[in-house]
């Protein structure tokens, strides 16, 4: 029956006893900014990034693009889902002064980094698999330690929401990659990487400065721990007790 669908619903999405419901992280406007900035963020730290040269010599290889390009997306997800998720572990143990200044200094480390061109090695081998199989590979270790895996744990670390950050830096990582997967060797060699360095040093500096001013969502640094001390600071505007209603009188 309708009624009891809607009381099942209810029930689920109400949280226990002693967790605070907080709907102002869900937000649209939010989650919007958080995937844009996310999008922006590793787009542009991606051109030129050693995983898009991975891409080129992918293409070169195997001239099969939808089966890389998807290769890109299933390792993007997966590594930037681990990312995010650890970013959002690690603010939960910290205090929202400390995340902050960590983030701060994060951004600008990445924003310094971005300036020093990437390259592959030599001698990079790929794996003896097809195309869908040897990208998602060579890709999710590619991407280990990268500076926009870094930049994935930083921007979840600092919010409050994971799936718009996640879902950002894989649209981000597409943009920058499927252009150089279906028109290879010719879209890369007009690309300019000098400009889109210093892009994106600017970008991750300026961020670095946003952090330094406002400071971090005080949700991220709580999300998981809600009874810690770390969250013992969240303002709540107590509720007012009702009035108590009149005694009806005797008959």
């Amino acid at each position: 029956m309708p009624g009891s669908a809607i009381s099942v619903f209810v029930s689920i999405a109400t949280p226990g006893p002693g967790v605070p419901m907080d709907l102002s992280s869900l937000t649209p406007p939010d989650a919007l900014s958080t995937l844009g900035v996310s999008t922006l963020v590793v787009a542009i730290a991606e051109i030129g990034d050693k995983t898009q040269l991975l891409a080129l010599l992918l293409a070169a290889r195997f001239r099969r693009p939808w089966p890389i390009i998807a290769g890109i997306f299933v390792a993007t997800v997966l590594n930037h889902a681990l990312a995010g998720w650890l970013g959002a572990l690690v603010a939960s143990h910290l205090t929202p002064d400390v995340l902050r200044w960590i983030v701060v200094a994060s951004f600008a480390v990445i924003g310094l980094w971005t300036l020093k061109p990437d390259k592959l090695d030599e001698d990079e081998r790929l794996p003896a698999r097809g195309a869908f199989i040897a990208t998602t590979i060579a890709f999710f270790i590619a991407e280990i330690g990268d500076k926009t895996q870094i930049a994935t744990v930083v921007l979840a670390a600092k919010s409050s929401l994971l799936w718009p950050v996640v879902l950002g830096t894989t649209i981000g990582m597409l943009l920058a990659n499927v252009p150089v997967v279906l028109l290879g060797s010719r879209f890369a060699a007009k690309l300019p990487l000098k400009a889109a360095r210093m892009a994106a040093a600017a970008l991750f500096l300026a961020l670095a400065a946003w952090v330094a001013v406002r400071g971090v969502s005080t949700d991220a640094a709580c999300t998981g721990d809600t009874d810690s001390m770390l969250c013992a600071d969240r303002t709540q505007t107590p509720t007012a007790p009702s009035p108590a209603l009149p005694a009806s009188p005797a008959r």
